[in-house]
């Protein structure tokens, strides 16, 4: 059974266990991705980010799910692009590594991850894609949990990288 699988729309509207919040180190909402989280899953989870006094960059932090179909949000903090001299690429690596090693952790059957630092972050698109499906892949291949991981993609430009990219391996 393939336990990757590509979904081409809201990660707000995914019924999975888990949904994965492409956040900022505060983890008190803003644009893209977060603000839409933040916004569907209702001010419950802002006040429970509040109490989590923020989150270094590649790791991640668990809340409930509130208004959402998922039950949980995992807040996944990825690096900033800066060319590649920051160590980007093993801190994204990381915030993959960290929100996979909470499901598995919490026994979450499926988990939806959407494009962690490609928005405003500047990360390059394909270099993040093939982090985040090679660190997925080996995760994976060493853990039982979670059973199903899937890539939301919103926009055209990533769900073609990821297609590829899947299609290669």
């Amino acid at each position: 059974m393939e336990r990757m699988e590509i979904n081409n729309g809201d990660i707000t509207r995914l019924e999975v266990d888990a949904i994965v919040n492409a956040a900022n180190s505060t983890l008190l909402g803003g644009g893209g991705v977060d603000g839409a989280i933040h916004r569907a899953a209702g001010p419950e989870l802002l006040e429970e980010c509040r109490q989590l006094d923020g989150c270094p960059t590649g790791e991640a932090r668990l809340t409930k799910g509130y208004r959402l179909p998922a039950k949980w949000v995992i807040h996944a903090v990825g690096p900033v692009w800066n060319g590649g001299q920051g160590k980007e690429a093993e801190k994204l690596a990381s915030a993959y590594r960290s929100s996979l090693e909470i499901a598995r952790n919490h026994r979450m059957k499926s988990i939806a991850f959407p494009n962690i630092s490609t928005g405003i972050y500047g990360y390059p698109k394909e270099q993040a894609a093939i982090v985040a499906i090679r660190t997925v892949r080996k995760f994976l291949a060493e853990n039982e949990w979670p059973e199903k991981v899937i890539f939301a993609i919103f926009d055209q430009e990533n769900l073609t990288i990821y297609r590829e990219i899947l299609e290669g391996y």
